[in-house]
């Protein structure tokens, strides 16, 4: 055998026989295989078939290009089947839903049983034609064959040109619900298979299921119709607790329907239906009900209904906000009821040593204390302690209080209360916490620096008369005060602290002084030296005949004081003083603890027979008392609860014409007495306007410093930043109109603090 030099040997390969072509392949022999298995399917006969023959039959139709006669010639056969199984089977059960809703369930039913059935078949033809799903939909961008057949069921059954069926089963989902709602039991299990159903078919679009459009829209509809007409019924036959309950049970109703055979994404459309209907568009009829509207829930404390209030109302746009109005208008009618009690022109009846005056100004700023607490619980208990309806009571508060022009010096006459007298035998924690409650109201107050006049004034009398309880509290008090307003605010209020401690210190080497002096004053003395600008005193002081044991008292200390501090001027104000006096009686001694004045009163009748009267005229030219001075000091001692003196006509007014003799006949228990002067009161009409006149002329001073501090920082500055920048730095103090301030500008402006920029009179720069 020859070979081929210098050729390399080829190897021969084994080849598969040449692909037959379409033409040749018997489409009529594998598509009846697959048209039989498809009707055995639908029979429900499938285990009679051969799933690898069927599959073969698909894959031998695909491969050889038949895919499109392939697939349309199945889709024609589910459509034929459908149509049939609608005619058949749904169609005669669609006139039970027309003549007896309640048994309308059937036609539920029947799709359930074909809806589960299609898909069942489904199913199987999908695992049959895989190799036609894979290549030929895939490559022509066809909807596979699970898909093909959820859009024919959706059109041939669903949505069936030839029947009503769509328009039936819409009305009987409805019927059913319906029923639900009027308290009939109802398939659920039905409701649910065919909402699925209906949630498992899409739109062409492939986004969408037409659950939405076949079912949802009109059951927003009707739904929304249903809870109008049994809202305006609700609203008409029950009180706001009861329909309040309904309409949260409505909520909870359409929320586990949902759940439990709708979708979850109907409950916030459903729920919105409810909130309008039912809640939004009830408002005011439920707040304003006269039997148990709002109104009534905060007076009986329904504490359970008001939550409920609360709850249902922040569902609904400007429903909190109409809830906090409703409570903001109750709160303002309890405050100005408050207000109203309090008569601001009362007289100094005394009851139980307490004056008329001040008995009122405590028991308004109790019923407002009560009136708070009471707002507090609602917060918490019924409103969540929301920030914003905290925001409205407290706002509510502030417009009542300050609608009362006596509220700061009634709040000041409180603390001096409980400060004086009512704190005994209360813990720590009591003490705090009426002190917080206090400071809570006094956060509410426009007018602070009002408030600290007062305050200041009977911080004073505590601390010259030696009737606080305890250093402690009141630096406690005046720590919550610096918390709220700032050091500048309680800094004199310190300083009178400062004074009472060196004062102490002073008298202790007073005394060692006296150890070694010649001169000593013929009665015990001790003096508090005060810091003009820290204490509330008069700038010149009250004139009056001090007696001569007095006189020669006052001239040893300020030998003794001047010695000391070289340079300083003392000054004495009788008025700020008490004196221990030792009075004989026909039946025993007492000890008397009055005030400066009183006993220089008392004094004068030293000198005068037992029983012998003295003309007011006389105690006038002899005290050389101012008259108003005079006579509270003369009601203090001659017609309060200790009568040391007998004034003639007995009246509770002293008039000019009056006579007075010592008592002789005083008798008493109490071996020490001490008679309080008739000066712890509301301030009179004359005196508030005075107070006012102060507190003005001192509000002018703060206006300008703050003026000018703003101006000092900015050089140059437009006049209305200058007024807000102003406001800012003084509404702790108290709330300045803008007119007032512009008056101020214009006043530093004269004296050449500030000037108007050239060109432009609306900035202002700082002159240094």
């Amino acid at each position: 055998m020859a070979s081929l030099q210098g050729k390399r040997t080829v190897r021969g390969k084994i080849r598969p026989p040449p692909r037959k072509g379409a033409s040749e392949v018997d489409y009529d022999i594998h598509w009846t295989t697959l048209q039989n298995a498809i009707t055995t399917i639908h029979e429900q006969k499938a285990h009679m078939l051969s799933y690898e023959e069927i599959y073969r039959c698909g894959y031998n139709l695909v491969i050889h290009k038949w895919g499109e006669r392939l697939y349309n010639g199945v889709k024609e056969l589910i459509e034929q089947y459908l149509e049939s199984e609608a005619e058949t089977k749904v169609v005669p059960v669609l006139g039970i839903a027309d003549t007896s809703p309640a048994e309308g369930v059937q036609v539920l039913k029947v799709m359930q049983k074909l809806w589960r059935h299609h898909v069942t078949c489904l199913l199987m033809m999908s695992d049959i034609l895989v190799h036609m799903d894979r290549n030929y939909v895939i490559a022509n961008r066809l909807p596979k064959t699970y898909d093909m057949g959820l859009f024919l069921f959706r059109d041939t059954v669903i949505r069936s040109p030839k029947y009503p069926i769509q328009s039936h089963l819409q009305m009987v989902l409805l019927n059913q619900i319906t029923l639900e709602r009027k308290g009939d039991v109802i398939d659920r299990g039905a409701v649910k298979s065919c909402t699925e159903m209906l949630l498992e078919m899409n739109e062409n679009n492939g986004n969408d299921p037409i659950y939405i459009a076949d079912f949802e829209n009109l059951f927003i509809e009707t739904s929304r119709e249903f809870y109008r007409v049994e809202s305006d019924d609700l609203v008409r036959r029950f009180d706001p607790p009861e329909y309040m309950r309904k309409v949260e049970n409505r909520l909870e109703e359409e929320q586990l329907r949902c759940s439990h055979y709708l979708t979850e994404k109907t409950e916030p459309k459903i729920r919105l239906i409810v909130e309008q209907e039912m809640i939004a568009k009830h408002l005011q009829t439920v707040m304003e009900m006269e039997n148990w509207g709002l109104k009534q829930l905060l007076i009986n404390s329904r504490l359970g209904d008001l939550d409920r209030m609360y709850r249902l109302f922040s569902r609904v746009p400007n429903g909190a906000r109409t809830l906090q109005g409703g409570l903001s208008e109750y709160i303002r009618e309890c405050g100005k009821s408050i207000n109203a009690n309090v008569q601001a022109s009362a007289i100094d009846t005394v009851e139980k040593g307490v004056p008329l005056g001040v008995a009122l100004a405590l028991r308004w700023v109790q019923e407002v204390l009560d009136l708070k607490e009471r707002f507090d619980a609602f917060l918490a208990k019924a409103f969540a302690k929301d920030k914003s309806f905290e925001t409205a009571i407290n706002s509510a508060f502030e417009s009542f209080i300050n609608l009362n022009p006596k509220a700061p010096e009634f709040m000041s006459l409180f603390i001096d209360n409980k400060l004086k007298k009512d704190f005994k035998g209360k813990s720590d924690d009591e003490i705090d916490t009426i002190l917080n409650k206090t400071t809570t109201l006094f956060r509410f107050l426009s007018d602070k620096d009002i408030f600290e006049r007062y305050y200041k004034q009977h911080l004073s009398s505590r601390l010259l008369h030696g009737k606080s309880l305890s250093d402690e509290v009141e630096r406690g008090m005046i720590s919550k005060l610096k918390i709220e307003c700032g050091y500048q605010f309680t800094s004199k209020l310190e300083g009178m602290f400062t004074d009472m401690r060196l004062s102490t210190d002073t008298m202790s080497s007073f005394r060692e002084f006296l150890e070694n002096a010649v001169d000593t004053p013929p009665v015990e003395l001790n003096v508090t030296v005060l810091t003009s600008t820290f204490w509330p005193v008069p700038s010149t002081p009250v004139s009056c005949n001090l007696p001569t044991q007095f006189l020669a008292a006052s001239k040893v200390f300020e030998r003794f004081y001047t010695s000391r501090h070289n340079g300083r001027k003392l000054t004495w104000h009788a008025t700020m003083g008490n004196v221990d006096l030792r009075a004989t009686f026909n039946s025993r001694k007492h000890e008397l603890n009055v005030s400066t004045m009183a006993a220089i009163v008392l004094l004068i009748f030293n000198d005068i027979p037992d029983g012998e009267t003295i003309p007011y005229t006389t105690i006038e030219q002899e005290t050389g008392l101012p008259a108003e001075q005079l006579k509270r000091t003369l009601q203090s001692v001659a017609c309060g609860k200790f009568k040391i003196l007998i004034k003639e006509p007995r009246s509770r007014d002293i008039e000019e014409t009056d006579v007075f003799k010592f008592n002789s006949a005083f008798s008493e228990k109490l071996s020490r007495i001490k008679i309080q002067t008739i000066a712890s009161k509301v301030e009179t009409s004359s005196e508030l306007k005075e107070t006012h006149e102060k507190v003005e002329d001192a509000r002018k001073h703060m206006a300008e410093a703050a003026i000018v501090r703003v101006m000092k920082n900015r050089k140059t500055l437009d006049h209305n930043n200058l007024v807000t920048e102003v406001i800012a730095q003084l509404q702790g103090r108290f709330n300045p109109a803008p007119s007032m301030i512009k008056k101020r500008i214009e006043a530093l402006i004269d004296r050449e603090y500030l000037e108007r920029a050239p060109g432009d009179r609306a900035i202002y720069n700082y002159l240094a």
